[in-house]
């Protein structure tokens, strides 16, 4: 399945008791359409007030209903600020998380010193005190490609990892009028890495540290020389990839007999 959602109103995706989340909205759904349990695994777990318009979710069941039927069952029963936009079958092995191979972030910044329209105010971050060099911004973007330690760009005290070693296949700044666009795709990304991405690259916009200075942070692995943590508003999810079907690799053997929604790897994200 492939959802689409406004992350406003919501603590994330995940679960959490006392507090509205995509997961538990989905879930409570789901339930009711194919009239079992369920517990449904999606691409990453993104943060709070993070949007989405291509998180994918996978879900096992011996419902009888057709995928096209589910469609219209499950998205006419959800809330205004979640839509369903695809559901298809897939192999039984498929696991949303562990087989996902690329994502594309985007990050969406209003830099006009006069305030947007109120309702683009839930899904941009608006930065009205200066203008930002784009130029120098998409330089030193580039030092974010590649395989690194993105320690630097991880909260400190934030929850332990295996590896900090991430993959970024592209980093690319562009600019559509008064609006400055950064795409993010990688093989996945550790909490809140691509906000703190966007954090460090506007103080190079903003001329408080030359491009080059991010290949040193990079290196530094010292969350404290980055930039500031990004407002989450600005962020997406825009698409997911996966192996072809024929071709999905066995996980069970790697993760078990830990469950492998709950692991630490390289692909489960919390921006």
């Amino acid at each position: 399945m492939i959802l689409a959602y406004d992350g406003t109103a919501f603590h994330g995706w995940q679960r959490q008791v006392g507090l509205r989340t995509v997961q538990e909205e989905f879930e409570q759904v789901l339930q009711r359409v194919v009239r079992h349990p369920v517990h449904s695994i999606a691409s990453g777990r993104t943060d709070a007030g993070v949007h989405a318009e291509g998180q994918v979710v996978n879900f096992k069941t011996d419902c009888p209903i057709e995928s096209a039927k589910l469609l219209h069952a499950i998205g006419s029963r959800l809330p205004s600020d979640i839509s369903l936009r695809q559901v298809r079958d897939v192999p039984l092995l498929f696991h949303a998380t562990g087989h996902a191979i690329r994502k594309l972030y985007r990050y969406r910044i209003i830099n006009t010193p006069i305030r947007p329209f109120p309702w683009l105010l839930r899904y941009v971050h608006h930065i009205p005190r200066f203008e930002l060099d784009v130029e120098r911004m998409g330089q030193a973007a580039q030092s974010f490609v590649g395989t690194h330690d993105f320690r630097s760009m991880t909260p400190i005290g934030g929850p332990p990892r295996r590896s900090y070693v991430r993959t970024v296949f592209s980093c690319c700044v562009s600019r559509q009028n008064e609006e400055i666009l950064i795409d993010v795709e990688g093989s996945g990304f550790l909490y809140n890495q691509v906000r703190n991405m966007v954090g460090t690259l506007t103080e190079v916009g903003r001329g408080h540290w030359p491009p080059e200075q991010v290949l040193e942070i990079l290196e530094s692995k010292d969350r404290t020389r980055a930039g500031p943590t990004a407002p989450p508003q600005g962020l997406c999810l825009r698409w997911v990839k996966y192996p072809p079907d024929d071709q999905l690799p066995d996980l069970e053997q790697t993760f078990s007999p830990v469950r492998m929604e709950e692991r630490d790897n390289p692909t489960l994200d919390e921006p």
